[in-house]
């Protein structure tokens, strides 16, 4: 969602950034590109070790910056270029769809009201799984909500964590960089933007992957 779908790694840059300061400090570049694609809880840790406030208590500041996401988020998300193109074909097309994401529940409900519930079959939020991204767990539990193998279906993603995610679940996978910059990985398609991605390109990844679903013996 973050950085694929929406152009809302920024909104979560404004909040971060005001947390820090709310605690005494600032945030480092390199701790808040590290955040990206991240759990909350991973996020977290990393805001504590960047501050040099190991000790510091966890809930308040869970609580305060999903409060203050949540209202940047009703305010209205900005699209990446050719999301909502391709998710629009996507769904005209018939072809299952899921949303796979580290951000929780709660602000995913606010998002949603930019990105459209019924463009989607299922949600995976990253506080409903035991184990978030860089592991696989998100990518497949949306798989078997959907009823299908991981295997016919395609990941997309921003993040360098999402990325791994998708790689380790047996997904294609297609990396469109948002925020940080992508490099060059074995079995994973990069694309500077979604602009001109379609069911029919999203199909040809499934064949460099393997077999299409109809093509299994």
């Amino acid at each position: 969602m973050d950085g694929t779908l929406v152009d809302s790694e920024k909104v979560w840059e404004v909040a971060l950034h005001e947390l820090a300061a709310r605690a005494g400090g600032t945030l480092s570049p390199a701790a808040r590109h590290a955040m990206i694609g991240s759990s909350m809880g991973a996020s977290m840790r990393i805001l504590r070790e960047d501050l040099g406030q190991p000790d510091r208590p966890e809930a308040p500041d869970v609580e305060w910056l999903t409060d203050r996401v949540f209202e940047l988020f009703a305010g209205g998300l900005v699209w990446r270029p050719g999301a909502l193109e391709l998710l629009h074909a996507v769904r005209a097309s018939g072809l299952p769809t899921a949303l796979v994401t580290s951000t929780g529940r709660r602000l995913v409900e606010v998002a949603l009201d930019t990105l459209g519930r019924e463009n989607f079959d299922v949600v995976v939020c990253g506080d409903e799984v035991a184990l978030p991204k860089p592991d696989p767990e998100p990518y497949r539990t949306a798989a078997t909500l959907l009823g299908v193998a991981i295997e016919d279906c395609v990941a997309i993603e921003d993040s360098p964590t999402g990325v791994a995610s998708a790689i380790a679940s047996g997904a294609a996978v297609l990396a469109v960089p948002s925020e940080l910059e992508l490099p060059a990985t074995d079995g994973v398609h990069l694309r500077s933007s979604l602009v001109g991605v379609d069911p029919a390109y999203l199909a040809s990844l499934l064949i460099s992957h393997g077999l299409l679903p109809t093509e299994r013996t």
